[in-house]
């Protein structure tokens, strides 16, 4: 840890450091291995004595979960910035469609701290990772809904091994010395457990026989500036999802067509960009679509624009 450490204004945000998809599984005693968890990423500013949670895109969740806010206005530090992830459970498992239920239904949400970015006027994003994580478990008080990330070193591979044998989605690997940067790198390595990424919903197709709602979402991503049709999705929805969100893609219908490269399928209704999902699928074609894909549930901390092709 750095003692000469500067005096800083604390900013009102920070935009979060971001993962990269791979697919090279490795074990490095240089690195540190966490859980992945499936739920919605929040960075937490208490600024003046005052809490306000973001999503990644800076949308504030203070009205969504308003019992994360108390826990940390509890908190003894005044003036911190913590980097972490909402989450709910289902079966003893991180759920993201079980979060998206919070509205509708009395639910547990938990709070996993993983990074401390700023502290007490000091700007922490320049120290080592391990550092930054012993000062974060130093300095907060944890408790059933808060809860302090743990990780292991070295043993990468079998970690995430035994997390895809507890129906995990997957660990992150980080470099225990990096640094924090606000944009996607090399230092932070997702390894999942089963293959899931967000998708911009560019069109319907039509419900058939005793199928109320639509029949099934079309699904693409920005390949540059121009979106990509990468299939249609069917299954996954329940019996609401359809009949609500059928009447908010007929609000949204476009009358104009706008360039998509793949063919789309006939009679298909086409959409303006509006919307993000989440889908879960078994593979790649050689085309850029998507094998057997399932809808997991709509994502709202993630603009249209900012969905690509995850690389690996």
């Amino acid at each position: 840890m750095n003692k000469n450490l500067k005096i800083k204004s604390q900013p009102n945000f920070i935009s979060p450091e971001k993962a990269t998809l791979t697919e090279k599984y490795f074990s490095n005693k240089e690195w540190i291995y966490e859980e992945k968890f499936d739920g919605i990423r929040c960075i937490v500013v208490k600024k003046n004595n005052k809490v306000t949670l973001y999503s990644r895109n800076r949308n504030k969740l203070n009205a969504t979960y308003p019992e994360i806010v108390k826990i940390f206005e509890k908190q003894r530090k005044k003036s911190f910035i913590v980097d972490g992830e909402l989450v709910a459970f289902e079966g003893g498992v991180t759920s993201f469609s079980k979060l998206q239920q919070v509205k509708r239904e009395k639910i547990s949400v938990y709070f996993y701290a993983f990074d401390l970015l700023y502290l007490d006027k000091y700007d922490l994003k320049d120290q080592k990772l391990i550092d930054r994580k012993s000062l974060l478990k130093k300095n907060f008080h944890f408790s059933s809904r808060f809860r302090y990330t743990s990780h292991i070193i070295k043993n990468g591979e079998t970690f995430y091994k035994k997390a895809c044998e507890k129906g995990l989605e997957g660990i992150i690997a980080k470099k225990a010395d990096s640094k924090y940067v606000s944009k996607r790198t090399r230092d932070w390595l997702k390894f999942k457990c089963s293959n899931r990424q967000e998708f911009v919903i560019i069109g319907y197709t039509d419900p058939e026989r005793s199928r109320i709602g639509f029949g099934a979402l079309l699904i693409g991503f920005y390949k540059k500036s121009r979106l990509k049709y990468a299939g249609k999705v069917g299954t996954g929805y329940d019996f609401e999802f359809l009949k609500t969100f059928s009447s908010k893609l007929k609000k949204i219908e476009s009358k104009r067509a706008y360039p998509i490269e793949n063919k789309l399928p006939k009679k298909a209704h086409l959409v303006r960009p509006k919307y993000v999902a989440e889908i879960e699928f078994s593979e790649w074609t050689k085309d850029d679509k998507l094998r057997h894909p399932r809808f997991i549930a709509l994502r709202f901390d993630k603009s249209p624009k900012q969905v690509v092709k995850e690389k690996r």
